[in-house]
């Protein structure tokens, strides 16, 4: 069976499927400009370009002050679905927030390809132990993080060593030629693929770690101190989807670059994970919160964006202890208390975190004014059909 890899760009078409005369009428320049006019064709109800709501419900002018200096940054994983929904609150962030960085992840079609690259290559490669926490702190985070330690996180018989060699790892067999040399090509110390619903095919790396003779995980790379110590100083994480092209006798793969994402120094996920530790446990372990990264999407999709990228599951892991619904509750579906919108989540998480920027709980009055909107236009769509 031939594989073939390769990058394409392809252009968006502008043809409707649904359109007969697009396939009856031959090509010309009176179809050309019939075209035409229907681009120009102004659409039905006019959309804010700023906050991609329709004009009558417009929030642009609801937010007392625009790019708000947050000291924490902020990362929005947000699920490709997710974009246009009516009452998604991202848009309000990017109102709202300066220091704000907004991804599009997409679910794994075929299969995707993870290349990690560390922002300070020389950080924990070299040198016999971690410098980062202490000993205490490095143990309560390494524990309720995700990061749990066994022993002290070596093989046996690789107590002297963290870095992988040419020679066969005893406590873990990598591919073959996935040492040191293949791996760190153009600076990558993991490289992963991942299959749908979070099944990892294939994972190498730099660091020697045991695996305790079970398939290798991302689980398994934050047991080296070098490795912690390494992605502690931050790292940048590229995904390459591929998807099967239809029509071929052979299966042919097309490869493109669905993002390049920064994970700097000091970031966290906010996610209720297993594992995932409160504020104030964060803050007595003195762990400097720089960069909060967050996923948008309703749960099930929000899951689907935490298994199919597994470089997550390196971060420690934030979760809040809220006793409150959310505003969402009497137009979304929340699973239970506690389960927030992307926006309450962010506003709530920076003033935890110590965010003292003035003007969060403006965002918070914007969303419950748009949660007010969706309502009154149900409440309209509901009484038409009555009259009706």
């Amino acid at each position: 069976m031939l594989i073939h890899f390769r990058t394409r760009i392809r252009s968006r078409t502008t043809a409707n499927p649904f359109n007969p005369l697009q396939t009856l009428i031959p090509k010309s320049s009176k179809t050309l400009k019939m075209s035409a006019a229907q681009s120009d064709a102004k659409p039905k109800r006019p959309i804010c370009p700023s906050c991609s709501k329709p004009a009558r419900v417009c929030l642009c002018s609801r937010i007392r002050t625009r790019n708000l200096d947050n000291s924490i940054s902020v990362t929005i994983l947000q699920h490709s679905l997710e974009r246009n929904h009516p009452l998604n609150s991202t848009r309000i962030a990017k109102l709202g927030l300066k220091n704000l960085n907004v991804v599009t992840v997409f679910e794994v079609d075929f299969e995707a390809r993870f290349e990690i690259r560390l922002l300070e290559p020389g950080l924990g490669l070299i040198g016999p132990e971690s410098s980062g926490f202490d000993q205490v702190r490095e143990k309560g985070i390494t524990q309720k993080a995700g990061f749990e330690v066994k022993g002290d996180g070596k093989c046996q018989d690789e107590k002297n060593r963290d870095l992988i060699d040419e020679n066969e790892n005893p406590c873990e067999k990598l591919d073959k030629g996935s040492h040191v040399d293949a791996i760190n090509g153009g600076g990558v110390v993991i490289n992963a693929t991942m299959l749908k619903y979070g099944v990892v095919s294939h994972l190498s790396h730099i660091w020697k770690v045991d695996t305790h003779g079970k398939k290798p995980n991302f689980e398994h790379i934050v047991t080296s101190t070098m490795a912690k110590e390494a992605l502690r100083g931050g790292f940048v994480v590229k995904k390459l989807g591929r998807k099967k092209l239809e029509g071929n006798m052979e299966l042919e793969l097309e490869e493109s670059e669905e993002f390049e994402i920064k994970v700097p120094q000091g970031s966290v996920l906010l996610f209720p994970s297993q594992n995932a530790i409160g504020v104030d446990e964060l803050k007595s372990m003195h762990f400097e919160v720089k960069n909060l990264i967050v996923l948008d999407g309703t749960w099930s999709k929000a899951g689907r964006v935490y298994n199919e990228n597994p470089w997550l599951k390196l971060l420690p892991h934030l979760r809040l202890d809220l006793d409150r619904m959310s505003l969402y509750s009497e137009i979304r579906s929340q699973p239970k208390v506690g389960c927030l919108s992307t926006i309450e989540s962010i506003v709530y998480s920076l003033k935890a975190l110590g965010e003292k920027v003035d003007g969060l709980e403006n965002l918070l009055d914007v969303f419950e004014s748009m949660v007010g909107d969706q309502r009154r236009l149900k409440d309209e769509r509901l009484s038409k059909r009555t009259k009706d």
